[in-house]
């Protein structure tokens, strides 16, 4: 495969991308542009798309999208549930950096994104770049970008909107939200609430969410300031385990029930942020000010030896930029240049149960400030011809303190680690050239270099031993390659990419070696081929398709082990990584029966994948492959649309998550996912 990769890559191949004419501009490359002058694979979803659409929440929908997978855990409105871009696997959250109206959502902890704080109401498109975005925002890129952008108060203008959905387990759902804007001034904002009982026991999950945007028209510039707070109570089952040894089959008895009735998790958080824009004749200059905060509360009994942990994240940034043409020697060019300051705060506090918080076993506090300067410019060779160059350095200073007390009510033994203080430095490239053949065709080749810095939580563990320690990886490099061929007509469209990256000192959880922490793994590939259609077959009927194929691989290596694991000397050379699905395929149509009438559907189809923690590839069990259909039908009024949606229509079980036990040879614990549900929704629309 690798050699049959390497000669397409050399050479000229399909690729398609669905469709936008040539006026769509994406806000992911930190200034808007066109999508048709970035040498990537670029896919822009409308607000139509996401009204097309039978998902509920930000995940479900790009999941529908080449290339991107989900992991879910409950399948309770995104509520532990992450993506993953190109093939990562268990990392694909730390890989694929999401954005928020152009700010960073990836945290500074292996929490992961607080995906129910966006409701799909209220976004006005989502801007997928694949395999790009290292030189302009550094850490967590490796895969790509998902950049989502909500709505401008000032193009909405005078705008009042309800929404009510009510469906399977007792899941309600509610926002309101309004706008108003005049010349020079837009505001809105919006209320948001979730509950739902959820598929398992033991997994109510309920959510609130608040936003404000203010917007002011400033001449040829304009100041943004937004406002946003979430909360999350949300109950934890746990997994359902299975051993065919000794005839334990929890999943097959019970897929709903509670390994862990007493477990649960809170989270409340808060951002602002404020950005403003200018443009001087040509040249634009953004400068933004963020800051967010995040407090999270957790509670596992683990069988009558109880943890409790509060955990506080606090975020503070800094990002000016500036965009100048120029020309030299009769070729034009587009210079970005931009700075990024980030403040990380991580602070944890461990005991056995709330009531002992005020005096807890452990205090951990991690901090991680980086500097980095990026420079890109986009060089227009000719009229069809643009070629981009672009280069990036990051620092990063970590500081890792820990002290425990030996006189708190739950320390038995408890140790603290030894502080820590280092220096990291990472670097970022890309090249890359598209070429239009003419107004269908379009040719792009890139190739580039992206890091990843390790985290709060990757760097704070035990040993084998069980004594705290904090542990500094080498950063993360992953140097890809990539080419694609476009064609569009109309509202049809055609996209296939071929990439090919190789990962070098990948961060990750090695279970059987240390018992409890994370290593630099061996050098790894991540290689496949991506394609996409849309075919508009009359006006009222359109056809949907992607199929992703992608292969992940360790390069070379062993795996220590540990006499506490499963073995010693575990190889993993050739072997597969784990939770990368070979197969993916996705379709779908939208059919307009009537003037204001839509029924919708869609497919996804997964290829079996092994199980997190089988970097061996020497479990038996293998997540088994899965289809899930949903539809939808709408039916539009003035000022007014009503929908009723079925997920897994089929009412298939399936789960897209599965551990392998570290220490038990022919253990492991799946997550199911629900069955078919159910959900109404209605929506009102003021001008």
């Amino acid at each position: 495969m690798h050699r049959a990769l390497s000669g397409l890559l050399a050479g000229l191949f399909v690729s398609v991308s669905f469709a936008q004419d040539d006026a769509i501009l994406v806000e992911a490359t930190r200034f808007p542009e066109n999508v048709r002058r970035l040498p990537a694979s670029v896919t822009v979803l409308t607000e139509e798309d996401i009204a097309r659409s039978a998902a509920r929440t930000v995940p479900e929908l790009l999941a529908e999208q080449p290339g991107i997978t989900m992991k879910d855990f409950f399948g309770n409105n995104a509520a532990a549930t992450s993506i993953d871009l190109r093939g990562y696997g268990v990392t694909g959250p730390q890989n694929t950096l999401i954005l928020l109206d152009g700010r960073r959502l990836n945290d500074f902890d292996l929490s992961g994104v607080q995906w129910s704080a966006i409701p799909l109401a209220a976004i006005e498109r989502i801007e997928i770049l694949r395999g790009t975005g290292a030189v302009l925002y550094g850490d967590a890129a490796s895969a790509g970008v998902v950049n989502i952008v909500t709505r401008s108060p000032l193009r909405q203008g005078r705008r009042f909107e309800a929404l009510a959905r009510a469906g399977t387990f007792n899941t309600t759902e509610s926002r309101l939200g309004g706008s108003f804007a005049n010349a020079g001034f837009g505001v809105s904002g919006s209320l948001y609430g979730y509950g739902s009982d959820g598929y398992r026991a033991n997994n109510r999950n309920e959510q609130q969410n608040n936003a404000l945007n203010l917007r002011w028209a400033l001449g040829e510039g304009a100041l943004d300031l937004r406002l946003g707070t979430d909360r999350q109570d949300l109950r934890l089952p746990g997994a359902r385990r299975v051993q065919p040894s000794i005839g334990l089959d929890e999943y097959s008895a019970d897929p709903r029930g509670a390994q862990t009735p007493l477990d649960y998790s809170s989270r409340d958080g808060a951002r602002a942020g404020l950005s403003f824009m200018q443009r001087f004749g040509e040249a634009e200059l953004s400068v933004g000010v963020d800051a967010r905060d995040k407090d999270q509360r957790s509670y596992f009994d683990q069988g009558g030896f109880p943890a409790y942990r509060a955990d506080r994240l606090d975020l503070r940034s800094f990002t000016p930029r500036l965009r100048v043409p120029f020309a030299t020697g009769g070729l034009r060019h587009r210079l970005t240049l931009g700075a990024d300051w980030h403040a990380w705060r991580y602070r944890s506090r461990r005991t056995d149960r709330p009531e002992s918080l005020g005096q807890p076993t452990n205090r951990v506090t991690v901090t991680q400030d980086t500097q980095g300067f990026y420079a890109q410019d986009a060089i227009e060779l000719a009229p069809a011809t643009i070629a981009t160059l672009g280069l990036r350095t990051e620092r990063a200073r970590y500081a890792g303190d820990d002290t425990a007390d030996p006189a708190a009510p739950a320390c038995f033994g408890c140790t603290a680690a030894p502080p820590v203080r280092e220096t990291q430095k990472a670097r970022a490239w890309e090249l890359g050239l598209r070429h239009a053949f003419d107004a269908r065709w379009t040719v792009f080749g890139r190739a580039g270099r992206s890091f990843r810095l390790v985290n709060a939580e990757e760097i704070y563990e035990n040993d084998v031993f069980f004594a705290s320690q904090f542990q500094l990886l080498r950063p993360q490099q992953a140097r890809t390659h990539e080419t694609g061929l476009e064609w569009r007509s109309g509202a049809h469209a055609l996209r296939g990419a071929l990439f090919h990256t190789k990962v070098i000192d990948e961060i990750h959880l090695d279970p059987f070696t240390t018992g409890a922490g994370n290593i630099n793994l061996p050098p790894s590939r991540r290689q496949g081929l991506e394609l996409d259609a849309r075919w508009q077959a009359m006006p009222g009927l359109r056809f949907a398709g992607a199929y992703a194929y992608t292969e992940a691989r360790f390069l070379e290596g062993v795996l220590p082990g540990s006499p506490f694991a499963i073995g010693t000397g575990l190889p993993i050379a050739g072997r597969t990584v784990p939770l990368v699905p070979r197969h993916k395929l996705n379709l779908g149509f939208a059919w307009d029966a009537a003037p204001r009438t839509r029924v919708s559907a869609a497919l996804t189809a997964v290829s079996s994948q092994l199980l997190d923690n089988d970097e061996p590839n020497t479990l038996a069990h293998r997540i088994p492959a899965y289809a899930v259909v949903d539809v939808k039908l709408a039916q539009a009024f003035a000022g007014a649309r009503l929908a009723l949606a079925v997920n897994n229509l089929f009412n298939n079980g399936y789960y897209t998550y599965a551990v392998r036990s570290a220490f038990v040879a022919d253990r492991y614990a799946v997550y199911p996912l629900p069955g078919r549900a159910l959900y109404l929704t209605a929506e009102l629309f003021v001008p």
